[in-house]
């Protein structure tokens, strides 16, 4: 296949043609077949060229762009293609050097402007397509989020996320159609939001806690009541040290083995930007709790699969860390070692005399770090206090080099 770029990615925005600069305008004129939505052609409906909408599943969209090599191809997308757009995807398959792409102002710039906020100081997500659960990982007390959304409905769903958490007085901000002739701007509060929106818009949020809201850090150490769970579970003290042991990384994929209620899987994935985790879980109950806890903290993706290691480890994705709440054997450590990544992280915890010592034995075999780690909560005690013991747990730690 020829290394001269035949496909160019266009960023367009609501002033169609005339928004472009002169060159990238020649482009689009010369192109022979345009790639893009509805939306995207009404943009540049003066041009002549064979038309193709976005395929149908969307996944095939790189097999179709593939069939046209040769041609003069452009693919119209919104603002900037490689910011939550589709360039990056087209990337990911065909070679960039195949490949020119025509930046435009993205939404998020537009909507920064409108805002007068500083971009460098504000999260950047998107809904578009996704589930909009994954957006109560980022709401925190002062912070402004741009969100690229569904649909129409999807402000009306954010606000209510907001109000179920006290963040009921966040303002909500709605920009649609910026930059174009009919650019609208609609503003209100969580609590109260009942706008009716066009379907092609950003949100801008501006949380704001109430003395009662619900605090949930990106660092690791949730409470254990805001999980759902049958009391076996990862403590929040043994989770945060778990977690700090697992090194949660942009991208990274953990296994969670036996993931129970799922807390730890779900604390990985709000540590990092698009951290993924793999649940392996074999009573059915305790999927269920660990999906609905994913849902409720803001980590949709998190994948559950039935079964018990290490047969249930055989065909999955190669992990960057493993998490084993106990039970490790060396059966069940040899599958998981082998198939964990160079610089990958393995982390097991033993509460039982019969599990220690089996980390006990790896740990002289393997290497690693071996900890013990007690905790001790203040609870009543009649009508005063005392220290509450959890058993403590064994913990061994290591990365492959």
């Amino acid at each position: 296949m020829s290394t001269t770029p035949w496909l160019h990615i266009v960023g367009i925005g609501e002033d169609g043609l005339a928004g472009l600069l002169p060159a990238t305008r020649a482009v689009v004129e010369a192109a022979e077949v345009i790639v893009g939505g509805e939306r995207h052609h009404q943009l540049s409906a003066s041009v002549t060229a064979e038309r193709l909408a976005w395929p149908h599943p969307f996944d095939a969209l790189v097999d179709t762009l593939k069939s046209l090599a040769g041609r003069r191809v452009v693919v119209l997308a919104t603002g900037d293609p490689l910011w939550f757009s589709v360039g990056a995807r087209i990337g990911r398959a065909i070679p960039a050097a195949e490949i020119t792409y025509h930046p435009q102002l993205s939404a998020f710039q537009l909507a920064s402007a409108r805002m007068g906020w500083s971009l460098a100081d504000v999260e950047t997500l998107t809904v578009h397509g996704r589930p909009v659960e994954q957006m109560i990982a980022f709401i925190q007390p002062d912070q402004r989020l741009l969100i690229l959304t569904t649909g129409a409905e999807t402000p009306g769903q954010i606000a209510r996320f907001l109000s179920e958490r006290g963040f009921g007085q966040s303002k909500l901000t709605v920009l649609a159609a910026m930059g174009g002739p009919e650019e609208a701007r609609f503003d209100g509060v969580a609590e109260s939001w009942d706008h009716e929106v066009p379907p092609f818009n950003t949100l801008a949020v501006e949380c704001i806690a109430a003395p009662d809201c619900a605090l949930l850090p990106r660092v690791p150490g949730l409470a254990d009541d805001l999980f759902v769970h049958d009391g076996t579970m990862t403590k929040r003290e043994v989770r945060a040290v778990t977690l700090a042991k697992l090194m949660p990384m942009r991208g990274a994929l953990l296994w969670d083995i036996g993931t129970g209620c799922g807390s730890v899987a779900v604390e990985w994935m709000r540590g990092a930007r698009y951290a993924r985790a793999i649940g392996i879980e074999p009573r059915a109950d305790r999927r269920a709790m660990a999906a609905a806890n994913a849902l409720a903290l803001g980590v949709p993706k998190l994948e559950v699969i039935e079964g018990t290691a290490p047969a249930a480890l055989a065909g999955l994705e190669a992990p960057d860390a493993i998490f084993v709440g106990g039970g490790l054997s060396p059966d069940v450590f040899e599958a998981a070692w082998g198939a964990l990544r160079p610089l990958g992280r393995l982390v097991a915890n033993a509460v039982t005399l019969e599990s220690e010592q089996e980390l006990i034995g790896l740990h002289a075999a393997h290497g690693g770090e071996l900890t013990k780690l007690s905790v001790h909560r203040a609870e009543p005690v009649g009508p005063r206090t005392g220290w509450r013991p959890f058993m403590p747990v064994t913990q061994w730690s290591l990365v492959k080099r």
